[in-house]
């Protein structure tokens, strides 16, 4: 659960006036050359956040460039080539030889851009936020009427981007990005080396923060200015970004995280029953493990705050059916003991025992229940 997939969650309200006119639809794709060693060493960029933004950028006319601080080829973090968008970029030749060449960034012109998009993992907050030729290209693109994005650790990119008047070209202007919230459960390794947390970094420069429950997609849209929380807002942001260059974007099929993720925020949405009964129906076509682990990471963030764990509860126990993982059916007892079940969580422990007796995490939670 180190790593979570796309997003969705756009509506005909996120509309924008279009871009200036300028010389071709050309989105500028932003990446970090931090990475090493399939992030062990160094961390880099998010595979998944690239792949899935520019299929849909092609699949909507617009053609790609890909761009680093320093420019050359570019490490992502470890992720699954075998996921159907990682596989289908992948197989594509054109774009694995610009990825395997990027354009330095002080060598382009804003005025080539009609949208700039910078893709986020923990790369991002190292060479970023530290680029000034970075920081001059997405201030001359936003004054040249382009649309400028990023997603996830991506709008680390925007914190020292000063407009011409010397304003932050964050503040006063509602936008996303990883949470604190998610940095504490996701970005232990990392984090002490960050300059600063994003949300914070984006708070104090005057942004007006927004953000979703844990890991949930979520897409902010502010006239030109377009951002994405987590790595499950990427197809959104795409697709913001498509209608912010004045196009409908065309109709495609999730896959099978955007579609666990939609059910997700049906269950959160009050129809439990028709989450369950629609993955009931095809199982296949959701990422399970997906929707348990959400749940199960939701329920440990919430801490205290009931009102928060009763959904994650709601999610562990719509993917526990399908997932024969003890560490999720435990996560279900903690929840309902929390909740002051101590019955269903009692039941729930013993049959996790039951497969595995001597499981000590089990035991232990056993003896508080029965404390």
């Amino acid at each position: 659960m180190h790593r979570f997939l796309p997003a969705l969650l756009l509506g005909a309200a996120l509309l924008f006036p279009p871009a200036a006119a300028q010389a071709a639809d050309t989105v500028l794709i932003v990446l970090s050359g931090e990475g090493r060693d399939a992030g062990k060493t160094r961390p880099g960029y998010e595979f998944d956040e690239l792949s899935q933004a520019w299929l849909i950028f092609k699949a909507n006319g617009l053609a790609v460039e890909v761009a680093s601080p320093q420019g050359g080829p570019v490490e992502p973090d470890k992720y699954n080539p075998d996921e159907p968008f990682n596989a289908q970029l992948l197989a594509d030749g054109a774009a694995m030889a610009q990825l395997a060449a990027t354009r330095p960034i002080a060598t382009l012109r804003a005025s080539d851009y009609r949208a700039v998009y910078v893709v986020g993992g923990k790369g991002a907050m190292f060479d970023l936020p530290r680029s000034q030729p970075l920081q001059q290209l997405i201030g001359a693109a936003w004054a040249n009427g382009a649309v400028v994005a990023a997603v996830c650790h991506g709008p680390a990119a925007l914190a020292e981007v000063r407009l011409a008047d010397g304003s932050a070209l964050v503040a006063g202007r509602q936008l996303t990005g990883f949470t604190n919230e998610e940095e504490a459960l996701f970005g232990k390794k990392w984090a002490k080396e960050f300059p600063w947390l994003l949300e914070d970094a984006l708070r104090e420069r005057g942004g007006e923060w927004s953000e979703a429950p844990l890991m949930m997609p979520h897409v902010v849209v502010d006239g030109r200015l377009v951002t994405g929380q987590n790595p499950y807002s990427t197809a959104g942001v795409a697709e913001a970004i498509v209608r912010g260059l004045g196009r409908t974007p065309v109709a495609r099929t999730p896959g099978r995280d955007e579609r666990s993720m939609a059910l997700v925020e049906r269950l959160r949405g009050g129809d439990a029953a028709g989450a369950a009964s629609a993955l009931k129906q095809d199982p296949a076509s959701y990422h399970v493990e997906l929707i348990g682990m959400l749940g199960f990471y939701q329920a440990k963030a919430a801490d205290t705050n009931l009102a928060a764990l009763r959904p994650a509860l709601q999610t562990m126990e719509l993917a526990m059916p399908y997932m024969a993982e003890p560490q999720l059916k435990l996560g279900i007892a903690e929840a309902h003991l929390r909740l002051g079940d101590r019955s269903r969580a009692r039941a729930l422990v013993l049959e996790v025992l039951d497969a595995s007796p001597g499981m000590q995490q089990a035991g232990d939670l056993l003896k508080r229940i029965d404390s």
